[in-house]
């Protein structure tokens, strides 16, 4: 069955982890950067994990799993080594209709989480519907050498673009050229060769125009 690939907003929503080992920190490490509100349950934790908890203000339950960890939380991550007790997690989501991820256990996974290309805003993301997370890393590091942290510095100018062209054109055919060709790479050649500015002053010049760049 296909999956719907979505980027969520998880900025001020409650995330549940049960778990506290290595794959706990990993999972947590990439977690707290979307400065959502990170609870982690576990018996025993790693010090690594607790002092990130403590480094991003997570918080940090010590003591067995319980359902009533799970209230408002928009998706869970189940990070145990304990089949049973994971499988249970699931159910318990499943019972709430809250998004669960059991790690390395595609079969009581609703959501996979992909390998990720960051290159600024520019996030590039790769997914096996969990079959093998070994390849998807294998596909990520051949993307990477193809995307630079140049292509992430190119974005943030198509930003400034992108409003220049919503305020100079009425026609949507109009901006959908103009914005084509800034987006392309002939236009990204000219960012890389001769610099942002150029590249600024080479923009302004071909939405001023309204005519595509040959």
């Amino acid at each position: 069955m296909a999956k719907y690939p979505i980027f969520i907003e998880l900025k001020e929503k409650r995330v549940v982890m049960i778990g506290g080992g290595q794959i706990a920190l990993r999972k947590a490490q990439v977690l707290v950067e979307t400065q959502c509100r990170l609870v982690v349950v576990t018996k025993e934790v790693c010090p690594a994990l607790e002092s990130l908890c403590a480094r991003y203000q997570a918080g940090l339950v010590r003591g067995p799993y319980m359902t009533e960890y799970l209230g408002e939380a928009l998706l869970v991550v189940a990070a145990t080594n304990n089949r049973p007790l994971n499988e249970q997690i699931y159910r318990d989501c499943q019972a709430r209709q809250i998004l669960c991820n059991v790690v390395d256990q595609p079969d009581l996974c609703d959501f996979h989480v992909p390998a990720i290309v960051q290159r600024g805003s520019l996030q590039i993301a790769v997914s096996t519907n969990g079959a093998s997370p070994a390849f998807a890393g294998h596909v990520r590091h051949k993307i990477e050498q193809c995307f630079t942290e140049k292509h992430g510095e190119f974005l943030d100018l198509l930003l400034w673009a992108r409003e220049q062209t919503l305020a100079h054109f009425a026609d949507p055919n109009q901006k959908k050229m103009i914005s084509g060709w800034l987006a392309g790479d002939a236009s990204f050649d000219v960012f890389v060769t001769q610099g942002p500015e150029a590249w600024r002053a080479l923009a302004a010049q071909k939405i001023a125009e309204g005519t595509k760049a040959e």
